[in-house]
């Protein structure tokens, strides 16, 4: 079984927190930074597209094309 991936919706500065299983491991502005993010933990990350199609990532507050904070 994979580790579970959350992304979380974009903070006013664009980053989003990313946190593998139960730990923060930082905040990604990019889908590149989250890729290696996984990688620094542990995880077998070929191509950050990757990140993408993996059914074991929750992208909350909108998919990885999203990096800005929704607007009231």
């Amino acid at each position: 079984m994979m580790v579970q991936v959350v992304v979380y919706p974009p903070a006013q500065d664009g980053g989003r927190r990313v946190r593998v299983g139960d730990r923060f491991v930082g905040m990604a502005y990019t889908l590149l930074d989250v890729a290696e993010f996984l990688e620094q933990a542990g995880l077998d990350i070929e191509d950050p597209e990757d990140v993408v199609a993996a059914d074991w990532v929750e992208w909350r507050g909108g998919g990885p094309e999203v990096w800005l904070p929704r607007r009231p």
